[in-house]
């Protein structure tokens, strides 16, 4: 019979202890030190004393946590000495059935691993989805994860342990995230489709308009249907809206939702997850034959990151009437027009000042996204409630100096223009720094004709300013580009800088936000707030109604834009528990 939660808060110490035992291997200091902490209002909450006790006992108790662990395929497997927690493991994976090859294989690995290292592999091999990885995706992982730097790889380890004690606790508790694993398989048949030249790598493409993009929007609607929503249909620029009519004709809506296209070479949860989790929440409601005081109305918006065209948010600026009709000229890599594109997949351009929405018909927006950062997954929280969407401002620039002859030119007669680039690059490192959440990146850094005998003459580069706020994103400007001009003029140089976006900061609306603050405690997670470095449908929706965000928190060091991004079916479920919550006080408030 499954553990409870109830029977774990009051039971002695010792009965605990032994309860939990065989979560983290061989270590029981870290239940130990847990348990001080009850009752524990959830299993989530269960989870991250586990996860707080390693992070606070110190480096050195870490590595004998990863050292308590065996390695794959090895020794103690083949004589038989692995826990039973592991033998569970190991063998659902079918690491104990593999080929004399592959075998040798994970030999080879674990050894070139620990002399690298000097402690064993660690992977949960139960994967994200808690049904197992392949053998292929454990030795791929396992070789790419031997360049990792080893500081970075010990955080890699440990990360991998608590997401194995998650799935430990859930078979103990008896947990299963259904609705979580619900949008997981939603993300991977979604993720089937992708750009040719993409598709045949097994790289996940999604550019706006192409085949694969419009075989995504079919099937969301088509999802949409499935669950329940009372009208779906595809817009004018491509967007799939599904509504959920409330109890009285003529509420408002909450209106949510995210972008279902990609960057090229993406990962598969970048946006679409705030498209999932609302579908899993009105799937429910309609399930529970409910009518809420208000509708909701999820929108997959069609384009968010600007990979076709020059022209970003067309889903989501659609809505609030930002539409240029110039854009219809703009030419793809193939020489393809948006307007062409547009006609071609049967899209009704004179409709689109139509799909303006009136804000007064909408409570808010809101807006679940994985976090693209390493913030939640370095703190072992599985949820952020964003604070603010950084204001931005990018530049592209040419600096012009003197080729010459790279043995005969003396240090201090060069005019070197990617060495003015590179004393700016360090700058901005240093001064981003200073201001806490600022970010500054050169992204972009050119040598036309470059050889590896000459002094550069021209070096072409890009700057990617960010920060919380209007007012420290424009102090950061206005700082990095007095030190341009500084460089450029003490080098010798000449400079041209265009600026080519600037985009205000989104503070969250406080009432949304502590709505979203409050689902986060119901389920006994610990709160963090944060801002979000990244741009996101909610900046567009933000200039006429209300909005606040969710971050869900990442695998691999919560990397996106990547292929290995990932996050797990639990903390999905949490997402779409802490969703549920918002409609339950939206509800409330609103009856």
């Amino acid at each position: 019979m499954a553990l409870s939660l109830d029977q774990l808060n009051a039971a002695s110490f010792d009965q605990a202890l032994q309860w939990l035992d065989g979560v983290y291997e061989h270590s029981p200091w870290i239940a130990q030190a847990a348990l001080h902490e009850r009752p524990f209002r959830s299993l989530a909450h269960l989870k991250h004393a586990l996860a707080h006790a390693v992070r606070t006992a110190g480096a050195e108790a870490q590595r004998a946590l990863i050292r308590a662990h065996p390695e794959l395929a090895g020794k103690a497997m083949v004589d038989q000495r692995l826990t039973a927690e592991s033998t569970n493991e190991q063998s659902t994976a079918g690491l104990t059935q593999c080929t004399p090859a592959e075998f040798a294989r994970l030999q080879q690995l674990n050894a070139d691993y620990n002399a690298r290292f000097g402690f064993p592999f660690i992977l949960a091999v139960r994967g994200p989805r808690g049904t197992g990885l392949s053998k292929q995706q454990i030795i791929e992982t396992f070789a790419r994860r031997l360049d990792n730097h080893p500081d970075f790889e010990q955080a890699e380890a440990l990360r991998n342990i608590h997401r194995i004690a998650e799935i430990r606790l859930n078979d103990k508790f008896g947990a299963e995230p259904l609705l979580g694993a619900d949008v997981w398989d939603w993300h991977e048949k979604l993720a089937e489709h992708s750009d040719p030249g993409y598709a045949e790598k097994g790289q996940l493409t999604v550019t706006y308009l192409t085949d694969a993009h419009r075989a995504c929007a079919q099937r969301i609607s088509h999802w949409m249907r499935d669950c329940g929503f009372d009208e779906v249909e595809i817009d004018a620029v491509g967007n799939v809206v599904g509504r959920y009519h409330p109890a009285t004709e003529g509420a408002r809506y909450l209106l949510t939702g995210s972008h279902y296209d990609t960057v090229r070479n993406g990962g598969k949860y970048d946006g679409r997850l705030g498209i999932f989790v609302p579908m899993a929440c009105v799937r429910e409601v309609r399930r529970a034959g409910l009518r809420l005081p208000f509708g909701i109305e999820v929108v997959a918006f069609a384009e968010e990151e600007g990979q076709r065209y020059k022209a970003t948010f067309l889903g989501s600026g659609a809505l609030i009437g930002d539409f240029n009709p110039a854009w219809l000229d703009q030419k793809d890599a193939d020489g393809i027009t948006l307007r062409a594109a547009m006609q071609h997949a049967g899209l009704c351009i004179d409709d689109i000042p139509r799909l303006q929405r009136d804000p007064a018909q909408y409570l808010g927006f809101i807006e679940v996204h994985i976090e693209q950062g390493p913030v939640l997954n370095g703190l072992d929280l599985p949820l952020g409630v964003v604070t603010s969407i950084n204001g931005s401002v990018r530049y592209v620039g040419e600096v012009t100096g003197m080729a010459s002859h790279a043995g005969t030119t003396p240090m201090d007669s060069r005019r070197d223009a990617a060495m003015a680039v590179a004393e700016l690059a360090v700058y901005l490192e240093q001064r981003a720094a200073q201001d806490g959440d600022s970010v500054g990146t050169v992204g972009l850094w050119n040598v036309p004709g470059g050889s590896i005998n000459v002094v550069p003459g021209r070096c072409q580069f890009s700057l990617d300013l960010r920060a919380p706020t209007d007012a420290q994103r424009d102090a950061l400007d206005r700082d990095v580009l007095a030190q341009l001009h500084q460089i450029t003029t003490r080098r010798g140089l000449r400079l041209t800088l265009e600026e080519t976006m600037r985009a205000a900061a989104a503070p969250s609306a406080p009432a949304w936000q502590q709505r979203w603050e409050h689902a986060v405690n119901a389920l006994g997670v610990p709160l963090l707030r944060m801002p979000s470095g990244a741009g996101h449908d909610a900046m567009k929706l933000h200039e006429v109604m209300p909005q606040a965000m969710l971050f869900v928190r990442g695998e691999n060091a919560g990397i996106s834009h990547n292929p290995l991004e990932s996050t797990t079916h639990n903390d999905m479920q949490l997402a779409v528990e802490a969703f549920s919550h918002v409609l339950h006080q939206l509800a409330k408030e609103t009856a």
